[in-house]
This record gives structure tokens, C-alpha cells and sequence, in this order.
């Protein structure tokens, strides 16, 4: 057909829906630079403000799939298998997920981002481990796969580069909160990847991107929709983010965090700390069995998720998990023993203790998860550098109740790090609310 911007720009204005020809004439465009930016950004608004179509959804995803390469592991003769996050502060599990389910014989080619926002990136934690090569090309990836089963790597320029452009056009033009254009990005890639199902862990409350329980609802229901008129079988999970998940905050730490739960430690704190009857490593470890308990289950390795969950636990106490995340390592390249090392544990530079006494009644996990950027943990821009050993060590949870003096968070990093002590220490005790009657 032949593409006229500024009728499509129109049509979604008027909140008319495009059709598959239209819409693959106008990515295809905006991809080979046809479409300028200043076009493709009165577009992104019209959107913004009209929304979309299921069926539109499901044609916008599509394109913006095969404008890249589609990979297909067909060949292999097994289900291929993923799960995606949201993304939530302190979300670890994709680490041990991804070799867990790959030993029951599933392929999980695994796609996956580095830190966004106030969130942290799985790419950024992988490459906290020395060596540890993310940037497989796309030849190398699926040579791993059909081998190991199982791979994590970034997105390269061949995968979704309609996905790239987009994105950061939406970054700087206030488009990216509109669920057709979150459900567009997130499946194209997943879909890209050649899979047969895939499992989606979509996070609400203080530390995620959809604050209310009802808008992680919406967005989840429209990506399972989205991948099911794609042939692809989805389940989705809502899971709760109004405190960090698990014990840590930060690259190194939360690796070092996946590493205990995976070798069967309980938790050692770093420094004295409030007794209370938690394992702050159980929500880490319950969270990444149930992801994996549908895995199994819709690659039809388990009759129901309740056998995939029995199935992924034995695999995990029994040490067959942790010797399949060392094969992940050895793979790519990571030196799992100069990780496990002296030089490589870090130790908390300072803490922050509770101002007065009172029940710890909610905490805005946002801002948390911004305070363990100030210390380094993630990019502020694109331009800065991630310290490894830099994050946050969570020594409180909602619900119990502190007294004045009581330590509540450890930080980590190094010298520059320390440096925004200050402003990190006053955003962490701004982001709790007491209740002083307690």
C-alpha cells in the first residue's frame, strides 16, 4: 500500500482502528527511516489517548516482531519455554529460573533487559559475575540452546529493531504508560524468540511500573490475549511489590542472594539485626517455584502446576538447580569461583536505623528502588557506569514493628557510592510510614 503518515496519524486520532496492512506499512516505514520521528511521535500520542483494538494489539505486536529476525527452534523437538517480569525492585528469579526449568528437558532462550527505571535489569546482575557474556550473537544463542537448553542474553540489533526505535521515541515523548504500546513491546520480543509458551509475572504496588492491583489485571489480561491470537499459550501471575523482594537490593548482592538459595543457605545478616521469625530469603524462593511450576506445566512436563511445583523444589534442594546455573556460567563465560571469593563479597559501608518506634506500616518501594540507584546499582543515564558491588540490604518488612535505633537497611558500594549516602539515607526513611502507636 501505499503509506501517507499523515492519514494513518488521523485515522488514530479520530480513534478509527488500522489494519494489518496499515500497520506493517507503517513500522516497516518508521523502521527504514520513511517515517520521521516528529510523525511517529503524533502517532504514539493519538495512541496514548485512543487506545487500541485487541485484534490491532495483536496486528501492532506482529509487525513489530518480524521487523527483525524470528527464531525457531522447531527442529529441536521440545516445547520452548520463557517467562518475563514487569519488572519489580529486587526481582531476581529469572537467574535461577531459567537453568531450573531448562533441567527438565525444556528449551527457555531467554531474552531478557537491563535495569529500567527504578528496577534493576537481569543483564546487569549476570554481568556482575566476572566474565559473564550477555552479548551472545544470535548464532551463538541458539548453538547454546540446542546444547544446554538454555541461554539468557540481551537484545541483539537483529531481534525487534522496530521494538528498539520505538521505545526510545516513547521514552522522551510521555507514551510509555499506554497498555497497547507496553503489550506491543513486551510480546514482540517474547514472540520473536520462537516460543511455544510463555509465562508472565505482571507486578503491582509501590515498587511496580502499574500501581493497582486493576491495572496489572488489564495489561496482563491484554499480553495473554495478545500472545494467544498469536498461537503462543500464556499464563499469567500477579504478584505484589509494595516491599523489595527477598533480602537485596544491587547486582552482585542479589546474585549473591540467588547463590544461597541455590546452594540451600539460610541467611546470615551482614551486621547485628533485629530478630524477627522471617526468611528473607523465602519470597526470592517461593516466587521462583511457582514461575516455574507453570513453566513446567505448560511445556507439559507436569499434569498441573501443583506437580510442576514439586518437581522444580526437589530439583532445587536436591543441588541439581545450582549445578545447572554453574552450566549456565561455564557457558557464557562467568567465573563463578573468583564471584564466590573474598575480593568479590562485599560489605555494608553504612546503615540506616529507625528514626522512632512504631509499626513499619507501608513503604514506597519506588523510592527504594531509586535510593539503590543513587548508590550505584543502575544507570541514572544512559551515559553512567553500573558498580557491581553497589545496593541495599533490607532489614525490615511490613507489619513488624521497630524500635528507635533499630537497623532497617545496610548499603553497599564504594567510594562514590558513599558519597550519596546522605541523600540516600533520607530517601530511604521518606519512604516509610509508621505507626507510631505500635
Amino acid at each position: 500500500m501505499k503509506l501517507i503518515p499523515a492519514e494513518i496519524i488521523k485515522k488514530k486520532r479520530q480513534g478509527q482502528e488500522h489494519s494489518l496492512e496499515e500497520l506493517r506499512a507503517w513500522i516497516d516505514g518508521f523502521v527504514s527511516g520513511q517515517v520521521p520521528d516528529y510523525q511517529m511521535a503524533a502517532w504514539l500520542m493519538a495512541v496514548y489517548f485512543q487506545g487500541m483494538g485487541k485484534e490491532e494489539i495483536s496486528f501492532l505486536t506482529q509487525v513489530m516482531r518480524d521487523s527483525g529476525r524470528v527464531l525457531n527452534f522447531s527442529h529441536l523437538g521440545a516445547f520452548c519455554v520463557d517467562k518475563h517480569s514487569t519488572g519489580g525492585v529486587g526481582d531476581k528469579t529469572s537467574l535461577m529460573l531459567t537453568p531450573l526449568v531448562g533441567l527438565f528437558g525444556l528449551k527457555v532462550p531467554m531474552i531478557a533487559g537491563r535495569g529500567l527505571g527504578h528496577t534493576g535489569g537481569t543483564l546487569d546482575k549476570l554481568e556482575s559475575i566476572p566474565g559473564f557474556r550477555t552479548n551472545l550473537s544470535l548464532e551463538e544463542f541458539q548453538k547454546q540452546i540446542e546444547t544446554l537448553g538454555y541461554a539468557i542474553i540481551g537484545q541483539t540489533a537483529e531481534i525487534c529493531p522496530a521494538d528498539r526505535k520505538l521505545y526510545a521515541l516513547r521514552d522522551v515523548t510521555g507514551t510509555v504508560e499506554s497498555l497497547p504500546l507496553i503489550c506491543g513491546s513486551i510480546m514482540s520480543k517474547k514472540l520473536a524468540e520462537g516460543l511455544n509458551s510463555l509465562v508472565l509475572d505482571v507486578k503491582f504496588g509501590s515498587g511496580a511500573f502499574m500501581k493497582s492491583q486493576e491495572e496489572a489485571q488489564s495489561l496482563a489480561q491484554l499480553l495473554k490475549t495478545t500472545g494467544e491470537r498469536q498461537g503462543v499459550k500464556v499464563t499469567t501471575l500477579l504478584t505484589d511489590t509494595n516491599q523489595p523482594l527477598g533480602r537485596f537490593i544491587g547486582n552482585a548482592l542479589e546474585v549473591k542472594e540467588c547463590l544461597d538459595i541455590l546452594d540451600g543457605r539460610t541467611f546470615t545478616p551482614s551486621a547485628p539485626s533485629k530478630q524477627v521469625d522471617f526468611d528473607y530469603y523465602q519470597p526470592t524462593r517461593e516466587l521462583t517455584l511457582q514461575l516455574a511450576s507453570h513453566m513446567l506445566h505448560l511445556g507439559g512436563k507436569a499434569d498441573s502446576p501443583e506437580v510442576g511445583y514439586s518437581m522444580a523444589q526437589k530439583a532445587l534442594e536436591s543441588g541439581q538447580a545450582a549445578q545447572a546455573f554453574s552450566a549456565l556460567c561455564q557457558a557464557q563465560g562467568g567465573d563463578l569461583a573468583r564471584f564466590r571469593g573474598e575480593e568479590m563479597s562485599p560489605r555494608p559501608f553504612a546503615e540506616v536505623r529507625a528514626p522512632q518506634a512504631g509499626r513499619l506500616e507501608s513503604m514506597d518501594c519506588e523510592q527504594v528502588g531509586w535510593a539503590s540507584l543513587l548508590l550505584g546499582a543502575g544507570r541514572l543515564s544512559h551515559t553512567d557506569k553500573i558498580i557491581p558491588c553497589a545496593g541495599i540490604e533490607v532489614n525490615c518488612r511490613l507489619g513488624e514493628v521497630y524500635q528507635k535505633g533499630d537497623p532497617l537497611f545496610y548499603l553497599y558500594g564504594d567510594s562514590s557510592s558513599q558519597k550519596a549516602c546522605g541523600e540516600v539515607e533520607a530517601r530511604l526513611l521518606n519512604s516509610l510510614a509508621w505507626d507510631k502507636d505500635q
